[in-house]
C-alpha cells in the first residue's frame, strides 16, 4: 500500500478524513516516522523492528498518566488520542503500529542547542518529568527496548559485530575499533555503579535530545516533554548523560567534520544546573558522585552503537548515505575524548 493510502486508512481509524488536512513529514529522529496533520495532530508510525512490543509503550504511558493525574494534575503530560474503537494504537497492512497525538499549538521544537538558557530549560524539563514521577511504582513499567542503555550489553553486541563483520567494513573501521576498545574501562565503571547499588532505579525519559521538548514559540520556556517511547525504568545518568552528549557540542552527531565538535563549557554547566534544580533533592550523595561520569558513559555507548551498526551492515539506524554510521561513530569518539580530557 502506498504511503498516502496508508495514512488515509490510519486517519480513518481515528475518525479523521485525510483530504481535509495537510500532511507534512517531520524529518527528525532515527527510529520512527512522524507527520504533522494539519494544525491539530501529530501522527507517528512506530518502528516495529525497534519496538517489538508496541503495546508496552501504551501501557507505560497509561501508568505514568494515572500517577501524574493523582500526584501532579497540573503537569502537562502528552497523551495519545484514542481510535474510534477506543484503542491507543492502530495497525496498517504491513503490521506497523500508528498513534495520534494532539498538536500543541504555539510551540516549536529545535534540533540544536544555541544558548545556555535553552540548555537549562530543557534539562530542567527532563529533570522535572522524573521528579514528578518520583514515588510511582517502577514495577508497573516495562522496558520498551530491553537493556536499552545497558553499556555492558552494548559492548557485548559490539564484540559480536566484530566477529561477524565483513573484512571490508572491519578494515574501514580499524582505527575506530581500536580506539573504542581503549575506552572499555568505562564499561567497568558502569558495571561497578550498577552492581554496587550506587544508582537508584527510577522512571526516566531515556532519550533526552533537545528536540524532545517543546518550547513556547519565541521564548526559551519549555511547554512539555515529548517522545515518550522510552519512558521506562532507568538511571539518572542516562538522562543527564544523553543531554550532555547532545547539548554541549555546537555540531550534532551527524557532523562529518570532527574539528567542529567541541565542548561548550557554559552549555555543560547549564545542563547540570537545570537538571539538578529539579533532581538535586532526589539524588543520593552516592548518585551525585556519578555525575561527572554521565556524559562520557552515554557518549561512549551511543558511539559504540553507531560503530556496531556499521559493522553489522547498517541494519538499525536510518542512513541516507554510505558510511554514515562510521561518521557518526567517529563524531562521538571525538566528543568522548574531549569529555574525558576535562573530567
Amino acid at each position: 500500500m502506498e504511503l498516502s493510502a496508508t495514512i488515509t486508512s490510519v486517519l480513518q481509524a481515528y475518525g479523521l478524513n485525510a483530504p481535509e488536512y495537510s500532511i507534512v513529514r517531520i524529518n527528525s529522529g532515527h527510529i520512527n516516522h512522524t507527520y504533522k496533520i494539519g494544525t491539530e495532530y501529530i501522527l507517528q508510525r512506530i518502528n516495529k523492528n525497534v519496538f517489538l512490543h508496541p503495546e508496552v509503550l501504551s501501557k507505560n504511558l497509561e501508568a505514568a498518566s494515572v500517577f501524574l493525574k493523582q500526584h501532579a494534575p497540573e503537569y502537562l503530560f502528552l497523551h495519545t488520542l484514542k481510535t474510534t474503537s477506543g484503542e491507543d494504537l492502530t495497525f496498517d497492512a504491513e503490521g506497523y503500529p500508528w498513534r495520534l497525538f494532539p498538536y500543541i499549538k504555539n510551540t516549536v521544537s529545535i534540533n540544536e542547542v544555541a544558548t545556555a538558557q535553552q540548555a537549562y530549560a530543557a534539562a530542567q524539563a527532563f529533570g522535572q518529568l522524573s521528579r514528578q514521577l518520583q514515588g510511582c511504582d517502577v514495577s508497573k513499567f516495562e522496558e520498551t527496548i530491553p537493556k536499552f542503555h545497558d553499556l555492558s550489553i552494548r559492548y557485548e553486541q559490539f564484540e559480536r559485530a566484530l566477529l561477524h563483520a565483513s573484512s571490508e567494513r572491519k578494515q574501514l573501521a580499524n582505527r575506530l575499533i581500536n580506539k573504542y576498545q581503549a575506552f572499555k574501562y568505562l564499561v567497568d565503571k558502569y558495571v561497578d555503579l550498577i552492581q554496587s547499588g550506587q544508582l537508584v532505579l527510577r522512571i526516566m525519559h531515556n532519550d533526552t535530545k533537545i528536540n524532545n521538548v517543546l518550547f513556547e514559540h519565541g521564548t526559551d520556556q519549555v511547554v512539555c516533554v515529548i517522545d515518550l517511547d522510552t519512558l521506562m525504568p532507568g538511571y539518572f545518568i542516562y538522562d543527564l548523560g544523553d543531554m550532555i552528549r547532545t547539548f554541549v557540542s555546537p555540531a550534532s552527531e551527524e557532523e562529518t567534520d570532527v574539528s567542529k565538535v567541541r565542548v561548550r563549557k557554559d552549555i555543560y554547566q547549564a545542563v547540570l544546573d537545570g537538571y539538578l534544580s529539579e533532581m538535586g533533592g532526589m539524588l543520593s550523595h552516592e548518585e551525585k558522585l556519578a555525575v561527572p561520569l554521565a556524559g562520557s558513559i552515554m557518549t561512549y555507548m551511543i558511539g559504540l552503537r553507531f560503530l556496531t551498526d556499521f559493522l553489522n551492515g547498517d541494519t538499525y539506524y536510518q542512513t541516507s548515505y554510505p558510511q554514515q554510521n562510521w561518521y557518526r561513530a567517529a563524531n562521538q569518539l571525538h566528543l568522548l575524548e574531549l569529555l574525558e580530557s576535562q573530567v
